[in-house]
């Protein structure tokens, strides 16, 4: 287990303890995120070496397939290992016809907690994430009205701790007005730096940012320079991207997805690089 450890763990709540390197599920479903996965055994198998690897942080959806992650996650670790925490989000739908339908009406959040449960088979969700933001990005505008549908839900048991996602730094002002909150996920990486305020914001404030698309998402992250320091350190240009994250803040928790074993334990292999001043500073440069 000493890779996934090796980058350590982050707290949030006495019983909310993280591995900062996590596992994100949305590349188990098939393409597009949709229907079922290329190949089932090979998902099941991803997820069990993410354990098996230290992993105690898994990130999901119940509209990743729709439902095709939540299903293999209760599939392939159901009995869950006591110090699992699995994060879901809810927010959105999937069309019949694959398209991201945003959907954060009352009777919307509320079907989807419940989903959620159902399809994980547990009694109370260890994290939920509120799905903000359009198609193109985070939209700075009220939401009490979607997070406060949620605020009720953990105050009946269902849910242990609330997050947001595709989130400004004022909705998590407005969000951490009505609830605690732990988790932020948002687009972020070694090139994509547009919420470098709000990283240090989290650090500050003790809050998780969980960057999604770590590696770049469905268009892979290309540098030049990246490869230049992955070379000199003996890395894949991948491992380094997450190693940056890693050491760019104390509260960053990587997700990287994958639907291949292999990948995944050249992912979580990241977590026990350690990079030096000048890489840190090389890599700083690409994103400037």
């Amino acid at each position: 287990m000493a890779s996934a450890l090796a980058a350590g763990t982050l707290k949030l709540a006495d019983d909310l303890v993280l591995t900062r390197m996590g596992y994100g599920a949305m590349q188990l479903p098939g393409p597009g995120v949709f229907g079922p996965p290329r190949d089932r055994d090979e998902a099941i198998a991803v997820l069990r070496e993410a354990v098996n690897l230290g992993v105690r942080h898994i990130d999901t959806a119940d509209y990743y397939g729709p439902q095709v992650s939540n299903e293999l996650i209760r599939e392939a670790l159901y009995p869950y290992p006591e110090d699992l925490r699995i994060i879901t989000k809810v927010g959105a739908i999937r069309g019949d016809d694959a398209s991201w339908i945003m959907r954060r009406g009352r009777d919307d959040l509320v079907a989807s907690v419940h989903r959620n449960l159902e399809q994980l088979g547990v009694e109370a969700l260890d994290a939920v994430n509120l799905r903000l933001g359009g198609h193109e990005g985070p939209v700075d505008e009220p939401i009490a009205e979607w997070f406060g549908p949620l605020v009720e839900l953990q105050s009946q048991g269902l849910i242990r701790h609330l997050g947001i996602s595709e989130a400004t730094s004022s909705q998590l002002s407005e969000a951490r007005g009505m609830a605690p909150v732990v988790t932020i996920q948002n687009h972020y990486n070694l090139v994509h730096r547009d919420d470098d305020e709000l990283v240090d914001r989290c650090a500050d404030e003790g809050i998780a940012f969980v960057p999604y698309f770590p590696l770049g998402g469905f268009t892979p992250l290309q540098s030049s320079e990246l490869d230049r320091v992955a070379a000199r350190i003996g890395a894949s240009p991948q491992q380094t991207a997450l190693a940056w994250l890693l050491q760019r803040s104390p509260t960053i928790v990587v997700i990287p997805g994958t639907s291949s074993v292999s990948h995944l334990r050249e992912n979580v292999a990241a977590a026990e690089i350690e990079l030096s001043e000048q890489d840190v500073r090389e890599l700083d440069a690409i994103g400037a």
